[in-house]
Protein backbone atom coordinates (compact mmCIF):
# COMPACT_ATOMS: atom_id res chain seq x y z
CA UNK A 1 0.00 0.00 0.00
CA UNK A 2 1.56 3.17 -0.86
CA UNK A 3 1.20 5.73 1.88
CA UNK A 4 0.23 9.27 0.57
CA UNK A 5 3.51 10.71 1.96
CA UNK A 6 5.11 8.53 -1.04
CA UNK A 7 2.89 9.85 -3.49
CA UNK A 8 3.59 13.51 -2.83
CA UNK A 9 6.88 14.94 -4.59
CA UNK A 10 8.26 18.15 -5.28
CA UNK A 11 8.97 16.48 -9.37
CA UNK A 12 7.67 13.78 -11.47
CA UNK A 13 10.01 13.48 -14.21
CA UNK A 14 8.39 10.80 -16.79
CA UNK A 15 11.19 9.06 -18.86
CA UNK A 16 14.54 7.66 -17.31
CA UNK A 17 16.35 7.96 -20.66
CA UNK A 18 19.54 10.60 -21.23
CA UNK A 19 18.13 13.56 -20.17
CA UNK A 20 15.20 11.90 -17.41
CA UNK A 21 18.22 10.41 -15.35
CA UNK A 22 20.51 13.20 -15.47
CA UNK A 23 17.64 16.02 -14.68
CA UNK A 24 16.22 13.30 -11.62
CA UNK A 25 19.98 12.99 -9.83
CA UNK A 26 20.51 17.04 -10.28
CA UNK A 27 17.37 17.52 -8.75
CA UNK A 28 17.76 15.15 -6.30
CA UNK A 29 21.10 16.29 -5.33
CA UNK A 30 19.40 19.56 -5.12
CA UNK A 31 16.92 18.41 -2.05
CA UNK A 32 14.17 18.21 -4.38
CA UNK A 33 11.76 14.96 -3.72
CA UNK A 34 12.11 13.32 -6.99
CA UNK A 35 9.94 10.80 -9.12
CA UNK A 36 11.55 9.07 -11.95
CA UNK A 37 9.14 7.10 -14.19
CA UNK A 38 10.17 4.35 -16.71
CA UNK A 39 8.32 2.14 -18.28
CA UNK A 40 11.33 -0.20 -18.97
CA UNK A 41 14.45 -0.03 -17.04
CA UNK A 42 16.00 -2.80 -18.70
CA UNK A 43 18.67 -1.78 -21.24
CA UNK A 44 18.28 0.03 -24.15
CA UNK A 45 19.18 -0.61 -27.70
CA UNK A 46 19.15 1.80 -30.08
CA UNK A 47 21.67 2.82 -33.20
CA UNK A 48 21.39 6.53 -32.61
CA UNK A 49 22.44 8.51 -29.17
CA UNK A 50 26.38 7.38 -29.04
CA UNK A 51 28.14 10.10 -29.59
CA UNK A 52 28.65 12.57 -27.05
CA UNK A 53 30.31 16.21 -27.88
CA UNK A 54 32.85 17.85 -25.88
CA UNK A 55 30.03 20.34 -24.87
CA UNK A 56 27.79 17.60 -23.21
CA UNK A 57 31.12 16.03 -21.39
CA UNK A 58 31.92 18.94 -19.98
CA UNK A 59 27.89 19.47 -18.93
CA UNK A 60 28.38 16.16 -17.29
CA UNK A 61 31.31 17.16 -15.41
CA UNK A 62 28.88 20.38 -14.19
CA UNK A 63 26.02 17.88 -13.08
CA UNK A 64 28.66 15.18 -11.57
CA UNK A 65 27.95 12.42 -13.74
CA UNK A 66 31.33 12.57 -15.56
CA UNK A 67 31.94 8.64 -14.11
CA UNK A 68 28.99 7.66 -16.07
CA UNK A 69 31.73 7.56 -18.80
CA UNK A 70 33.53 4.89 -16.98
CA UNK A 71 33.44 1.26 -17.59
CA UNK A 72 31.48 1.28 -20.55
CA UNK A 73 34.45 0.82 -22.93
CA UNK A 74 33.76 4.19 -24.20
CA UNK A 75 36.43 5.97 -27.08
CA UNK A 76 37.74 9.30 -26.83
CA UNK A 77 36.65 11.14 -29.50
CA UNK A 78 39.38 13.90 -31.09
CA UNK A 79 37.38 15.76 -33.76
CA UNK A 80 36.07 14.83 -37.30
CA UNK A 81 37.31 13.70 -40.83
CA UNK A 82 34.93 14.46 -43.83
CA UNK A 83 35.69 12.36 -46.80
CA UNK A 84 34.32 13.82 -49.88
CA UNK A 85 34.72 11.89 -53.18
CA UNK A 86 37.48 10.15 -51.51
CA UNK A 87 39.43 13.18 -50.12
CA UNK A 88 39.90 13.51 -46.68
CA UNK A 89 40.08 16.63 -44.55
CA UNK A 90 40.55 16.60 -40.92
CA UNK A 91 38.16 19.00 -38.72
CA UNK A 92 39.43 18.45 -35.02
CA UNK A 93 37.93 19.89 -31.99
CA UNK A 94 39.14 23.33 -30.81
CA UNK A 95 41.07 23.95 -27.74
CA UNK A 96 40.36 25.31 -24.52
CA UNK A 97 43.77 27.19 -22.57
CA UNK A 98 46.13 25.12 -24.67
CA UNK A 99 43.75 21.83 -24.28
CA UNK A 100 42.36 19.90 -26.62
CA UNK A 101 38.47 19.22 -26.17
CA UNK A 102 37.12 15.48 -26.37
CA UNK A 103 33.98 13.99 -27.30
CA UNK A 104 33.22 10.91 -25.91
CA UNK A 105 31.41 7.51 -28.25
CA UNK A 106 29.90 4.44 -26.86
CA UNK A 107 27.29 1.80 -27.16
CA UNK A 108 23.72 3.91 -25.81
CA UNK A 109 22.75 1.46 -23.48
CA UNK A 110 25.51 0.86 -21.55
CA UNK A 111 25.91 4.64 -20.85
CA UNK A 112 21.89 5.13 -19.88
CA UNK A 113 22.27 2.62 -17.56
CA UNK A 114 25.23 4.59 -15.68
CA UNK A 115 23.05 7.11 -15.66
CA UNK A 116 20.24 5.48 -14.17
CA UNK A 117 22.56 3.85 -11.79
CA UNK A 118 23.51 7.09 -10.91
CA UNK A 119 19.92 8.08 -10.13
CA UNK A 120 19.45 5.12 -8.24
CA UNK A 121 21.56 6.21 -5.60
CA UNK A 122 20.98 9.76 -5.78
CA UNK A 123 19.23 11.01 -2.46
CA UNK A 124 15.76 12.05 -2.46
CA UNK A 125 15.35 10.23 -5.50
CA UNK A 126 12.54 7.41 -6.31
CA UNK A 127 12.72 5.22 -9.21
CA UNK A 128 9.39 2.86 -10.15
CA UNK A 129 9.29 1.55 -13.39
CA UNK A 130 5.77 1.86 -14.10
CA UNK A 131 3.82 3.05 -16.97
CA UNK A 132 2.63 6.99 -16.67
CA UNK A 133 -0.62 6.54 -18.16
CA UNK A 134 -2.17 10.71 -17.63
CA UNK A 135 -1.63 13.62 -16.61
CA UNK A 136 -4.27 15.43 -14.22
CA UNK A 137 -5.09 19.17 -13.73
CA UNK A 138 -6.47 21.82 -11.90
CA UNK A 139 -9.77 21.77 -13.02
CA UNK A 140 -10.17 25.46 -13.06
CA UNK A 141 -6.36 27.10 -14.03
CA UNK A 142 -5.59 24.13 -15.89
CA UNK A 143 -2.15 23.49 -14.15
CA UNK A 144 -0.97 19.97 -13.68
CA UNK A 145 -1.17 18.51 -10.48
CA UNK A 146 0.63 15.51 -10.72
CA UNK A 147 -0.30 11.52 -13.11
CA UNK A 148 -1.58 8.50 -12.61
CA UNK A 149 0.74 5.36 -13.42
CA UNK A 150 0.69 1.62 -13.10
CA UNK A 151 3.80 -0.47 -11.60
CA UNK A 152 4.75 -2.84 -14.02
CA UNK A 153 3.27 -6.26 -13.38
CA UNK A 154 0.15 -4.58 -11.26
CA UNK A 155 -2.92 -3.53 -13.18
CA UNK A 156 -4.23 -0.84 -10.32
CA UNK A 157 -2.80 2.75 -11.18
CA UNK A 158 -1.38 4.90 -8.57
CA UNK A 159 -1.89 8.63 -7.79
CA UNK A 160 1.18 10.34 -7.61
CA UNK A 161 1.24 14.27 -7.13
CA UNK A 162 3.90 17.19 -7.75
CA UNK A 163 3.90 20.60 -8.67
CA UNK A 164 6.54 19.82 -11.52
CA UNK A 165 6.06 17.39 -13.80
CA UNK A 166 8.98 16.87 -16.51
CA UNK A 167 8.03 15.09 -19.69
CA UNK A 168 11.39 13.18 -21.05
CA UNK A 169 9.64 10.52 -22.34
CA UNK A 170 11.71 10.81 -26.26
CA UNK A 171 11.19 10.85 -29.75
CA UNK A 172 8.05 8.87 -29.55
CA UNK A 173 6.72 10.81 -26.58
CA UNK A 174 3.04 9.89 -25.59
CA UNK A 175 2.54 13.62 -24.19
CA UNK A 176 4.12 15.64 -26.54
CA UNK A 177 0.94 16.33 -28.65
CA UNK A 178 -0.89 17.13 -25.24
CA UNK A 179 1.42 20.28 -24.93
CA UNK A 180 3.36 20.81 -27.85
CA UNK A 181 1.34 22.13 -30.85
CA UNK A 182 4.36 21.29 -33.64
CA UNK A 183 4.71 17.44 -34.62
CA UNK A 184 8.00 15.96 -36.08
CA UNK A 185 8.57 15.54 -39.60
CA UNK A 186 10.60 12.20 -40.70
CA UNK A 187 12.78 13.99 -42.95
CA UNK A 188 14.94 10.14 -43.62
CA UNK A 189 15.81 6.85 -42.17
CA UNK A 190 19.21 5.98 -40.52
CA UNK A 191 20.15 2.24 -41.50
CA UNK A 192 22.48 1.33 -39.10
CA UNK A 193 25.07 -1.92 -38.58
CA UNK A 194 28.21 -2.63 -36.11
CA UNK A 195 31.50 -2.92 -38.02
CA UNK A 196 33.70 -5.46 -36.58
CA UNK A 197 37.16 -4.35 -35.70
CA UNK A 198 36.88 -1.63 -39.02
CA UNK A 199 40.14 -0.07 -39.88
CA UNK A 200 39.17 3.51 -39.88
CA UNK A 201 40.91 6.33 -41.96
CA UNK A 202 40.89 8.23 -38.99
CA UNK A 203 40.61 6.53 -35.67
CA UNK A 204 39.60 8.36 -32.75
CA UNK A 205 37.03 10.59 -35.24
CA UNK A 206 33.83 10.35 -36.75
CA UNK A 207 33.25 9.91 -40.55
CA UNK A 208 31.32 11.69 -42.14
CA UNK A 209 31.40 10.11 -46.17
CA UNK A 210 30.29 12.26 -48.83
CA UNK A 211 29.72 11.83 -52.20
CA UNK A 212 27.08 11.07 -54.93
CA UNK A 213 24.48 10.17 -52.41
CA UNK A 214 23.31 11.01 -49.04
CA UNK A 215 25.75 11.16 -45.86
CA UNK A 216 27.13 8.37 -44.40
CA UNK A 217 28.43 8.42 -40.56
CA UNK A 218 31.06 6.13 -38.78
CA UNK A 219 32.15 6.24 -35.87
CA UNK A 220 33.92 3.76 -32.97
CA UNK A 221 31.81 2.89 -29.67
CA UNK A 222 33.58 0.00 -28.60
CA UNK A 223 36.96 -1.14 -28.58
CA UNK A 224 35.80 -3.43 -31.54
CA UNK A 225 32.58 -1.77 -32.99
CA UNK A 226 32.21 0.93 -34.91
CA UNK A 227 28.54 2.25 -35.70
CA UNK A 228 28.08 2.86 -39.49
CA UNK A 229 24.52 4.95 -40.06
CA UNK A 230 23.51 5.22 -43.51
CA UNK A 231 21.09 8.34 -44.28
CA UNK A 232 18.48 7.49 -46.69
CA UNK A 233 16.05 10.26 -47.85
CA UNK A 234 12.53 9.63 -48.87
CA UNK A 235 10.60 6.20 -48.75
CA UNK A 236 12.73 3.51 -47.03
CA UNK A 237 13.39 0.75 -49.51
CA UNK A 238 12.04 -2.82 -47.83
CA UNK A 239 14.16 -4.78 -45.63
CA UNK A 240 11.62 -7.88 -46.13
CA UNK A 241 12.12 -8.16 -49.75
CA UNK A 242 16.25 -7.12 -49.94
CA UNK A 243 15.84 -4.29 -51.47
CA UNK A 244 17.31 -2.31 -48.72
CA UNK A 245 20.19 -4.59 -48.38
CA UNK A 246 20.77 -4.42 -52.06
CA UNK A 247 20.55 -0.55 -52.00
CA UNK A 248 23.28 -0.77 -49.47
CA UNK A 249 25.28 -2.99 -51.59
CA UNK A 250 25.21 -1.01 -54.65
CA UNK A 251 24.99 1.94 -54.01
CA UNK A 252 26.47 2.81 -50.19
CA UNK A 253 29.27 0.58 -50.63
CA UNK A 254 31.21 1.39 -53.40
CA UNK A 255 31.64 5.15 -51.76
CA UNK A 256 33.15 3.57 -49.00
CA UNK A 257 36.64 3.67 -48.42
CA UNK A 258 38.65 0.88 -49.08
CA UNK A 259 39.85 -0.11 -45.44
CA UNK A 260 35.77 -0.40 -44.10
CA UNK A 261 34.34 -2.10 -46.69
CA UNK A 262 35.77 -5.50 -45.89
CA UNK A 263 33.86 -5.02 -42.70
CA UNK A 264 31.09 -3.74 -44.22
CA UNK A 265 30.47 -6.16 -46.79
CA UNK A 266 30.60 -8.76 -43.32
CA UNK A 267 27.89 -7.02 -41.00
CA UNK A 268 25.87 -7.14 -44.42
CA UNK A 269 25.96 -11.19 -44.48
CA UNK A 270 25.72 -11.47 -40.79
CA UNK A 271 23.58 -8.96 -39.03
CA UNK A 272 20.25 -7.65 -39.50
CA UNK A 273 19.09 -3.77 -40.61
CA UNK A 274 18.13 -2.14 -38.20
CA UNK A 275 16.61 1.78 -39.03
CA UNK A 276 15.43 4.91 -37.24
CA UNK A 277 13.33 7.84 -38.73
CA UNK A 278 15.24 11.01 -38.48
CA UNK A 279 12.87 13.40 -37.60
CA UNK A 280 12.62 17.15 -37.43
CA UNK A 281 10.73 19.04 -34.49
CA UNK A 282 11.31 22.96 -34.35
CA UNK A 283 11.10 24.26 -30.22
CA UNK A 284 7.71 25.09 -29.21
CA UNK A 285 6.82 26.70 -25.88
CA UNK A 286 4.40 25.15 -23.49
CA UNK A 287 2.17 27.39 -21.82
CA UNK A 288 0.58 24.59 -19.64
CA UNK A 289 1.29 25.54 -15.73
CA UNK A 290 3.67 23.09 -14.07
CA UNK A 291 4.56 20.77 -17.03
CA UNK A 292 8.19 21.05 -18.69
CA UNK A 293 8.71 19.14 -21.80
CA UNK A 294 12.58 19.01 -22.94
CA UNK A 295 14.57 16.76 -24.94
CA UNK A 296 13.30 14.76 -27.95
CA UNK A 297 9.70 14.76 -26.44
CA UNK A 298 10.27 19.01 -27.65
CA UNK A 299 12.64 19.35 -30.09
CA UNK A 300 14.75 17.35 -32.73
CA UNK A 301 17.23 18.05 -35.52
CA UNK A 302 18.82 15.53 -37.41
CA UNK A 303 21.34 12.95 -35.73
CA UNK A 304 23.94 13.52 -38.24
CA UNK A 305 24.93 16.64 -36.44
CA UNK A 306 25.56 14.27 -32.79
CA UNK A 307 24.29 17.79 -31.17
CA UNK A 308 21.11 16.06 -29.19
CA UNK A 309 22.47 14.68 -25.75
CA UNK A 310 24.90 17.65 -25.61
CA UNK A 311 21.70 20.04 -25.79
CA UNK A 312 19.86 17.55 -23.25
CA UNK A 313 22.69 17.77 -20.68
CA UNK A 314 23.24 21.40 -21.03
CA UNK A 315 19.27 22.01 -20.68
CA UNK A 316 19.44 19.82 -17.21
CA UNK A 317 22.63 22.21 -16.11
CA UNK A 318 20.20 24.83 -16.61
CA UNK A 319 17.26 23.51 -15.43
CA UNK A 320 19.03 22.55 -12.18
CA UNK A 321 20.21 26.52 -11.93
CA UNK A 322 16.73 27.63 -12.71
CA UNK A 323 15.47 25.64 -9.84
CA UNK A 324 18.11 26.17 -7.22
CA UNK A 325 16.64 26.48 -3.70
CA UNK A 326 18.41 29.71 -3.29
CA UNK A 327 16.15 30.91 -6.40
CA UNK A 328 13.37 28.84 -6.10
CA UNK A 329 12.33 27.54 -2.29
CA UNK A 330 9.58 25.76 -3.60
CA UNK A 331 8.36 24.61 -6.95
CA UNK A 332 4.60 25.46 -5.88
CA UNK A 333 5.30 29.35 -6.42
CA UNK A 334 4.59 28.86 -9.97
CA UNK A 335 5.45 32.47 -10.85
CA UNK A 336 8.94 31.95 -9.91
CA UNK A 337 9.45 28.77 -11.90
CA UNK A 338 7.40 29.29 -15.42
CA UNK A 339 8.61 32.31 -17.17
CA UNK A 340 11.63 31.00 -18.99
CA UNK A 341 9.90 27.76 -20.94
CA UNK A 342 12.09 27.13 -23.63
CA UNK A 343 15.51 26.21 -22.54
CA UNK A 344 16.96 24.43 -25.75
CA UNK A 345 20.06 25.87 -26.99
CA UNK A 346 19.72 27.84 -30.28
CA UNK A 347 21.84 25.67 -33.04
CA UNK A 348 21.00 25.75 -36.32
CA UNK A 349 22.54 22.78 -37.48
CA UNK A 350 20.42 20.81 -39.54
CA UNK A 351 21.49 23.13 -42.51
CA UNK A 352 25.02 21.54 -42.29
CA UNK A 353 22.38 18.30 -43.28
CA UNK A 354 20.87 19.73 -45.41
CA UNK A 355 23.99 20.20 -47.20
CA UNK A 356 25.61 17.14 -46.62
CA UNK A 357 22.83 15.49 -48.44
CA UNK A 358 22.69 17.52 -51.05
CA UNK A 359 19.80 16.42 -53.65
CA UNK A 360 20.19 18.89 -56.59
CA UNK A 361 23.02 21.11 -58.48
CA UNK A 362 23.02 23.99 -56.44
CA UNK A 363 22.99 22.23 -52.74
CA UNK A 364 25.83 20.50 -54.36
CA UNK A 365 28.00 23.01 -55.37
CA UNK A 366 27.28 24.37 -51.68
CA UNK A 367 28.51 21.17 -50.18
CA UNK A 368 31.69 21.21 -52.49
CA UNK A 369 32.19 25.19 -50.73
CA UNK A 370 31.46 23.75 -47.50
CA UNK A 371 34.60 20.79 -47.82
CA UNK A 372 36.85 23.53 -50.27
CA UNK A 373 36.48 25.92 -47.07
CA UNK A 374 36.82 23.07 -44.42
CA UNK A 375 40.27 22.69 -46.42
CA UNK A 376 41.40 26.00 -45.68
CA UNK A 377 41.71 25.12 -41.80
CA UNK A 378 42.10 27.54 -39.13
CA UNK A 379 39.07 29.72 -38.63
CA UNK A 380 37.20 27.78 -41.17
CA UNK A 381 37.12 25.05 -39.33
CA UNK A 382 37.41 26.59 -35.80
CA UNK A 383 34.67 28.28 -35.97
CA UNK A 384 31.93 25.51 -37.32
CA UNK A 385 33.32 22.67 -34.98
CA UNK A 386 32.90 24.81 -31.81
CA UNK A 387 29.29 24.93 -32.70
CA UNK A 388 29.28 21.60 -33.82
CA UNK A 389 30.65 20.79 -30.66
CA UNK A 390 28.50 22.36 -28.16
CA UNK A 391 31.27 24.66 -27.39
CA UNK A 392 30.29 27.66 -28.56
CA UNK A 393 26.42 28.78 -28.56
CA UNK A 394 26.15 31.85 -30.68
CA UNK A 395 23.80 31.57 -33.67
CA UNK A 396 25.49 34.48 -35.23
CA UNK A 397 28.62 32.09 -35.93
CA UNK A 398 26.88 29.61 -37.84
CA UNK A 399 25.55 32.64 -39.62
CA UNK A 400 28.33 34.11 -40.91
CA UNK A 401 30.42 31.06 -41.47
CA UNK A 402 27.00 29.71 -43.86
CA UNK A 403 27.07 32.41 -45.96
CA UNK A 404 31.26 32.36 -46.10
CA UNK A 405 30.38 29.27 -47.76
CA UNK A 406 27.85 30.11 -49.70
CA UNK A 407 30.46 33.18 -50.95
CA UNK A 408 33.23 30.69 -51.31
CA UNK A 409 31.19 28.43 -53.35
CA UNK A 410 30.34 30.97 -55.55
CA UNK A 411 34.04 31.37 -55.97
CA UNK A 412 34.86 27.92 -57.05
CA UNK A 413 32.16 28.22 -59.12
CA UNK A 414 33.72 31.01 -61.57
CA UNK A 415 37.40 29.75 -60.62
CA UNK A 416 36.61 26.23 -62.23
CA UNK A 417 34.72 27.22 -64.66
CA UNK A 418 36.02 28.78 -68.66
CA UNK A 419 35.78 32.50 -69.16
CA UNK A 420 33.38 31.96 -71.96
CA UNK A 421 30.85 30.12 -69.24
CA UNK A 422 30.92 33.40 -66.55
CA UNK A 423 27.73 34.59 -67.97
CA UNK A 424 25.88 31.19 -67.20
CA UNK A 425 27.67 31.21 -64.04
CA UNK A 426 26.15 34.62 -62.73
CA UNK A 427 22.73 33.23 -62.98
CA UNK A 428 23.65 29.70 -61.48
CA UNK A 429 25.74 31.59 -58.76
CA UNK A 430 22.63 33.87 -58.01
CA UNK A 431 20.34 30.60 -57.93
CA UNK A 432 23.32 28.76 -55.29
CA UNK A 433 23.04 31.87 -53.10
CA UNK A 434 19.35 31.95 -52.84
CA UNK A 435 19.41 28.39 -52.20
CA UNK A 436 21.64 29.28 -49.38
CA UNK A 437 18.97 31.69 -47.71
CA UNK A 438 16.32 29.21 -48.52
CA UNK A 439 18.33 26.03 -46.17
CA UNK A 440 19.29 28.39 -43.07
CA UNK A 441 16.70 30.95 -42.70
CA UNK A 442 13.99 28.98 -41.91
CA UNK A 443 15.60 26.80 -39.24
CA UNK A 444 16.90 30.40 -37.83
CA UNK A 445 13.41 31.53 -37.45
CA UNK A 446 12.27 28.06 -36.23
CA UNK A 447 14.72 28.49 -33.26
CA UNK A 448 14.37 32.10 -32.54
CA UNK A 449 10.61 31.43 -32.85
CA UNK A 450 9.21 29.01 -31.10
Amino acid sequence: MVTRAEREHDVIIVGAGILGSAAATALGKQGRKVLLIERDMSEPDRIVGELLQPGGVKALHQLGLADCLEGIDAIPVHGYHCIYHNEGVAIPYTSTEGVPERGKSFHHGRFVMKLREAALKAPNVTVLEATANDIFTNSVTGAALGLTCTVKGTTTPQHHFAPLTLIADGCFSKFRSKYIPKQPAVRSHFVGLVLKDADLPAPNHGHVILGNNPPVLVYQIGTHDTRILVDVPGKLPSVGSGALKKYLEDTVLPELPESIKPSFKDALETQRLRTMPNSFLPPSVNKTLGIIVLGDAMNMRHPLTGGGMTVAFTDVVLLRDLLSPSLVPTLSNRDLVFRGEHLNNLSSLMALYALFAANDDRLRALQNGCFRYFQLGGPCVEGPVSLLSGIRRQPLVLFMHFFAVAIYAIYLIFAESSVVMWPVMVVHSAAVFVKACQVLFPYIWSELLP
